[in-house]
């Protein structure tokens, strides 16, 4: 811990996930990275001074601030976002038209099949926190799907008593027309997905437009690859969209954190 010398403030770059956004309190709870030199990552919330640099802030989104300690009080007095931001300026339009749901309502039901041919929908997982992000199982790049499924085996190794019960875990393919429910299974088995509480799903292309469309996900198929945007939603145990996290910027923990923090107390 720094030792502060009388009337002198310390202020410290900090990157974090947002968890909870309180304007209202002037109050930001952010699961974050190491600060050097003072303390590890971890989750806490910090005052900010001035409640304007919380506009437009919410659960998911991965953020740069300054922290400032002093020997009295500690308070962000610098914010902002880091978290991809959607344009389309220059780019081919997706399959699906991107209208993200807000967070904090109620997200639209939807309908797909899983690895083992069963119909699942959203709403029948109502009373568990839903965390949902997706993938295609011929994607190259170790950075992006594989990352991603690396994740949700990390969760559900974190959650390994509540799966299925408390949290599920959803994988949506962005290629229904190669990705079948056996090599959905296939895949999946690689990360330890397929037992109850982690679903692969897949369904007719426009049933998935329909779900990328309300998740904001954008798309471009190219010759058998497949550019796309990377999100994970995590939506809570009312139905309502409680986080979205763009991007690959953030660490397992804050992951964690952000889950853990929809469930509650």
């Amino acid at each position: 811990m720094v030792m502060l010398a009388a009337g002198c403030a310390k202020r410290y770059p900090v990157e974090g996930v947002v968890l909870r956004s309180s304007p209202e309190r002037n109050e930001v709870t952010i699961s974050h990275r190491d600060i050097a030199g003072y303390m590890p990552a971890m989750v806490m919330p910090f005052k900010v001074r001035d409640p304007t640099l919380l506009q437009g802030v919410n659960p998911g989104d991965r953020i740069e601030f300054r922290l400032v300690v002093s020997r009295s009080e500690s308070y962000v007095d610098q914010l902002s976002i880091v978290s991809a931001a959607r344009s389309d300026a220059g780019l081919l339009r997706s399959p699906a038209s991107a209208t993200l749901a807000a967070i904090g309502t109620v997200f639209p039901d939807f309908a797909l099949l899983d690895q083992n041919g069963k119909l699942l929908t959203l709403s029948a997982l109502r009373g568990q926190v839903v965390v949902v992000n997706f993938v295609y199982t011929r994607c190259p790049l170790p950075d992006y799907c594989p990352l991603l499924m690396g994740n949700f085996a990390a969760l559900k190794e974190r959650f390994a008593p509540q799966l299925g019960r408390d949290v599920t875990l959803l994988t949506i393919t962005f290629d229904p027309k190669y990705d079948t429910q056996e090599i959905l299974a296939h895949y999946g088995a690689r990360y330890g997905a397929g037992a109850p509480g982690w679903y692969l799903l897949t369904g007719t292309t426009e049933q998935i437009q329909r779900v990328t469309e309300a998740f904001g996900i954008e798309y471009w198929p190219d010759e058998g690859l497949i550019t796309h945007s990377l999100q994970t939603a995590v939506i809570d145990r009312e139905g309502r969209l409680y986080a979205t996290l763009e991007g690959k910027g953030y660490s397992i923990q804050q992951l964690i954190d952000v889950v853990q923090a929809a469930l509650g107390p």
